[in-house]
């Protein structure tokens, strides 16, 4: 029972950490700075991060994600460190005040180029993803917890 009991644990904590199925595949793992810098055309990938910009033209959606390590579920980590900007174009219209600056995404596709376009003063070279998925995470919310203590009595 000592050791049925924790196997049971961990099995059950297992099952939750899955991706949600249009984020589950076999993907390269390089990340978006990686990307620029190599020219890995081809690569399928899964990316997620913050995104900075929406930007909808006439036939697709592009987005702009300062990419972040991503969890087991595919939900990008809440850290402030980036894998590097990236873009992402999708076919469709995604309009941008549900995808608002700021909001937590995972996207999968593959690398098909890369683009140089401003940070600030700074080129930038952001590699380019023509995504097949855009997932965008629910907001996350912070709660307070406040544990009181039950009176102790001898």
């Amino acid at each position: 029972m000592k050791v049925f009991l924790p196997l049971a644990a961990t099995l059950l904590l297992a099952g939750c950490v899955t991706a949600p199925k249009a984020l589950q595949g076999e993907f390269s793992a390089i990340e978006p700075g990686q990307a620029a810098r190599d020219d890995r055309m081809g690569d399928r990938v899964r990316w997620g991060g913050r995104i900075v910009a929406v930007e909808p033209q006439a036939t697709r959606t592009c987005f702009e994600v300062v990419g972040v390590r991503l969890g087991g579920d595919g939900r990008p980590l809440a850290r402030d460190q980036s894998s590097g900007r990236f873009l992402a174009c999708r076919a469709g219209f995604y309009d941008p005040e549900v995808f608002k600056a700021g909001r937590e995404v995972t996207l999968t596709g593959q690398v098909d180029g890369h683009e140089v376009r401003k940070v600030g003063d700074y080129d930038y070279r952001y590699p380019r993803l023509a995504a097949d998925v855009v997932f965008l995470w629910p907001e996350r919310r912070e709660v307070d917890v406040i544990v009181e203590r039950a009176p102790f009595y001898w």
